[in-house]
């Protein structure tokens, strides 16, 4: 069993029934949001060595917490059995911390959290509530902390404001979105000529160097153009594999991996941007006709990038956006864990681009 199904189980059969029994009628939301790869589905028999169990996260008001979180969570660590289903209740060779601090509370005998909305917000994006997000707030979420909030199951909301914060985040205003596509594009831009010229100076590896960056790129413009958020590392190759894009995008870049000369590796590539030019031309996004041929005068296959851009920022109706350089959100500026895990340095860093 998957760990969402376990946990979703937990509240259920066990601490459902137990919190109606000890606070009858208190209002709360029950999940599982924030940390572990059971929140994508993607947890299997090796995830079960830390972080991994019976586990739900409560939420209360503020001032509900104030007055029962410290209660409920102590009172359940007598009333929790000690493994449900096989797994233990315990917080075993678990790197992450039960929770604690002002608005959240967990022990280290179970796996029954209590939070706020507020609280979770803050502590994962840096926010506390998302009603008036600016665009640039938006451009300050790394995609895997967006996802940490509304990836996940809620299991039972009685007042609907995690529910409602989470459809709030599930993707990217329409503006922040199309600014983002064409900053994609211009990533592309950037070096997909140096994967030629490299490999015509005879560097095959930095050639191969380049071109697994632009494959990155092209998986990364795959899941904006299925909006989808695209998770941290460990799971971004397996979670692209879900992509309904993924079955055209693959073979080319396989094909870019296996090449043993720089020509075929500049075509496959070439041949995946085409694929992602059509995916932005079918879903009634700002079309361009695509063009695959040589840079300029040189012998090295590309795709007419600067007319994707252009079609995509033309587009952009929010002036603040429109008024921003074509350089992108934190996670296209920077893929540095201790950047991007970092709600209130995003925030700061990105706020430079006003």
């Amino acid at each position: 069993m998957q760990g969402i199904e376990l946990s979703r189980r937990f509240y259920a059969d066990i601490v459902g029934p137990w919190l109606a029994a000890v606070a009858p009628g208190l209002p709360h939301a029950a999940a599982l949001v924030g940390y572990g790869s059971e929140l994508l589905g993607f947890d299997d028999e090796l995830s079960r060595d830390h972080n991994w169990g019976p586990r739900v996260h409560i939420f209360l008001s503020r001032d509900r917490f104030d007055g029962e979180a410290q209660r409920l969570v102590a009172s359940f660590a007598a009333a929790a059995p000690e493994s449900y289903l096989g797994e233990p209740i315990g917080w075993r060779n678990r790197p992450h911390p039960p929770a604690g601090g002002a608005e959240a509370v967990g022990a280290l005998v179970h796996g029954l959290e209590v939070h706020t909305v507020a609280g979770t917000l803050e502590r994962i994006l840096g926010v506390r509530s998302v009603d008036g997000l600016s665009p640039v707030q938006w451009l300050g979420f790394p995609e895997q902390r967006l996802l940490a909030f509304t990836a996940g199951a809620v299991f039972h909301d009685d007042e609907g404001h995690l529910s409602a914060a989470r459809e709030k985040l599930a993707y990217l205003p329409r503006d922040v979105w199309l600014y983002k596509l064409a900053c994609q594009w211009r990533r592309i831009a950037e070096q997909q000529a140096f994967v030629g010229r490299a490999g015509q100076v005879g560097d095959d590896l930095g050639s191969r160097v380049i071109a697994g960056r632009l494959v990155h790129d092209a998986m990364r413009m795959a899941f904006l153009l299925e909006r989808r958020y695209a998770p941290y590392a460990k799971w971004f190759g397996s979670d692209f594999a879900r992509l309904p894009l993924a079955e055209k995008l693959t073979p080319h870049f396989r094909a870019v991996f296996a090449a043993e000369a720089w020509q075929a590796r500049g075509n496959a590539l070439a041949a995946a941007y085409l694929e992602l030019a059509h995916k932005q031309n079918a879903i009634g996004l700002p079309s361009f006709t695509p063009v695959i041929g040589p840079y300029h005068e040189r012998p090295f296959t590309t795709i007419n990038t600067d007319d994707a851009v252009a079609a995509l920022t033309a587009a952009i109706e929010d002036p603040q956006i429109r008024a921003l350089p074509i350089i992108g959100s934190i996670d296209q500026i920077s893929d540095s864990t201790p950047v991007l895990e970092d709600p209130a340095l995003t925030q700061r860093i990105i706020g430079q681009l006003r």
